[in-house]
């Protein structure tokens, strides 16, 4: 089985999130968390910007983990957790693991749960097909402990915990006296039950006797034995068992394979995961954890049984926008105020969207809805979503409904509306110590029309004089940005939040084409003065788009 994973549902809004984006999540999960069982956890698509940060900051709530991919990876699977067994056990014993656990594939560990090999059924058939000399035994340091458990063993003397590591295996079935002839130091001596050939081999400095038939051992022979520390083994079996038998008793780590092994992270993504099993003929494959510790084993079989990651979306639903590998994913619900996009589901959702200015303004509706009390500090992260989607009410994606939730909501948080709305674009303006990237990403999203691509990105700020220090900033990297995505066209909104109007800067052959056929708009040095515009959602996107589709 795989590792025991409590069942999750992740809430996450668009790449490159903004504050309702995040602020949506993160109450969205909140409310499902007091009304539902399944645990709830929202998380980020993306890196968080200065005015989302400032908000979090202020009311006091931890910033959502980071996700980049939702596809489904191996700790979603239930995989087989095959014990992993020491290097030492014998060829027999890990044949009957192999059978009792009805697996192909041995997993060798340390005592730390590192992994040091694998070994497979056909290793085990090589070492019995495979003709071997009769050093075999000693070059594999077979341990004495392997021997007596292979031979259904008792020991009569000497030290069990030791391992032969000297001489060769001899059937000493002849008399005595032919004995000097064939035995030599530290060999391993097959014998029967005559006292003379036993004595004999000890007095040769034999390592070991093993005595057939499960005949006695005598007091004698014992004491003899002991005194020069050769082992004596008894056994039920013939000789020619034993002979069969004992190359069974050889430790696996003899046989193993221990050089470069195909092994998965338990964060490993199945598509990569199946890429790389389509490319190699490996029945199985060990998975290890982010600390290199051996969890389990995986097989092709197992991947057909993926459990993919079960998510809610906020505030998007165009696929471009998504977090990567959201076709993996199984998404049970969209929340969100834009246009409908590009998302496709397997299945039916609990789709929820409505023309107004701000996802946090739906989510209030929820709460509500259900009766639910907003704490303070939620109630602080739904009306600062409001207040930079509406840009305190100026937009004219903002609604009558947008304004009274986000006057409720004030007053539950206790807090100034203006106030507040003041220190979050002051916040967010700050792009003095910013790269051009770090601007750039802060809001940007990709968008479809027909065959076209192109990306759009807002930056807002309470002066003329902020956006004009960024614009120079932007002014080559929207050309880098258009390369890197291979997008047709990309447009930057310089929005100026009191004077209530946009800068359009834009790169790509047909863009300055498109805006001047899209606005009325007077052309400054880098882009075009857009009187009145301030929604990327209701007002740039919409006649850029009728332009792109004539």
């Amino acid at each position: 089985m795989g590792l025991n994973q409590e069942k999750k549902v992740w809430i996450i809004g668009h790449k490159n999130p903004d504050t309702d984006s995040i602020c949506a999540a993160i109450a969205y999960a909140d409310l499902k968390n007091k009304t539902e069982s399944i645990k709830h956890e929202a998380k980020r698509a993306g890196n968080i910007n200065e005015e989302t940060r400032y908000v979090l900051e202020h009311f006091q709530v931890e910033e959502p983990e980071l996700v980049s991919d939702v596809g489904a990876q191996i700790k979603d699977i239930s995989f087989r957790r095959t014990a992993g067994v020491s290097d030492s056990i014998s060829l027999k014993r890990a044949w009957e693991l192999m059978k009792t656990e009805n697996v192909v594939t041995l997993p060798i560990t340390n005592s730390t749960q590192k992994l040091r090999g694998l070994i497979v059924t056909s290793d085990i058939a090589t070492s019995y097909m495979d003709v071997y000399d009769n050093h075999i035994l000693a070059t594999a340091k077979t341990p004495y402990k392997n021997i007596i458990d292979t031979l259904e063993g008792t020991v009569y003397a000497g030290n069990a915990h030791a391992y032969f590591m000297k001489g060769k295996v001899v059937a000493a079935l002849s008399t005595p006296e032919w004995m000097d002839e064939y035995v030599e130091s530290d060999d391993l001596v097959i014998l029967g039950d005559r006292v003379e050939s036993q004595m004999k081999a000890i007095e040769l400095n034999a390592s070991c006797l093993v005595i057939c038939y499960g005949f006695a051992v005598t007091k004698e022979v014992i004491e003899a034995a002991n005194k020069r520390d050769c082992v004596i083994i008894g056994t039920p079996y013939d000789t020619f068992t034993v002979s069969r038998l004992l190359n069974q008793s050889m430790p696996i780590k003899y046989f193993m394979t221990r050089d470069n092994l195909i092994q998965f992270d338990i964060d490993d993504y199945v598509d990569d995961v199946k890429e790389t099993m389509s490319k190699i003929r490996h029945r199985d494959f060990p998975i290890v954890d982010e600390e290199n510790n051996y969890v389990g084993m995986i097989s092709r079989r197992n991947l057909l049984n993926t459990q993919k990651k079960k998510i809610i979306l906020v505030d998007h639903n165009e696929k471009e926008q998504a977090v990567d590998g959201i076709g993996g994913a199984e998404i049970l619900e969209i929340v969100d105020h834009h246009r409908l996009g590009s998302l496709e589901t397997i299945s039916p959702v609990f789709f929820r969207n409505q023309p107004l200015g701000c996802t946090s303004t739906i989510i209030f509706q929820m709460y509500r809805e259900k009766g639910v009390e907003i704490e303070p500090k939620i109630a602080g992260l739904l009306c600062a979503a409001i207040i930079s989607d509406t840009l305190m009410f100026r937009s004219p994606t903002c609604t009558a409904i947008d304004r009274a939730a986000a006057e409720e909501l004030a007053i539950i948080a206790g807090i100034d509306i203006e106030v507040l709305a003041k220190n979050m674009f002051r916040a967010g303006s700050d792009f003095n110590r910013k790269t051009a990237e770090e601007i750039f990403y802060q809001d940007f999203k990709t968008f479809t029309a027909g065959e076209c691509e192109f990306g759009v990105a807002q930056l807002s700020a309470m002066s003329r004089e902020s956006l004009e220090s960024v614009q120079e900033k932007l002014k080559e990297y929207i050309d880098t940005v258009r390369s890197e995505q291979k997008l047709d066209m990309v447009f930057v909104m310089l929005t100026d939040i009191i004077e209530e109007s946009t800068i359009l800067m834009s790169a790509g052959e047909e863009a300055e084409e498109i805006i001047a056929k899209a606005f009325t708009a007077v052309r400054e040095a880098d882009g075009y003065l857009l009187k009145g515009v301030v929604s990327r959602k209701k007002q740039l996107i919409p006649a850029l788009m009728a332009v792109m589709q004539e």
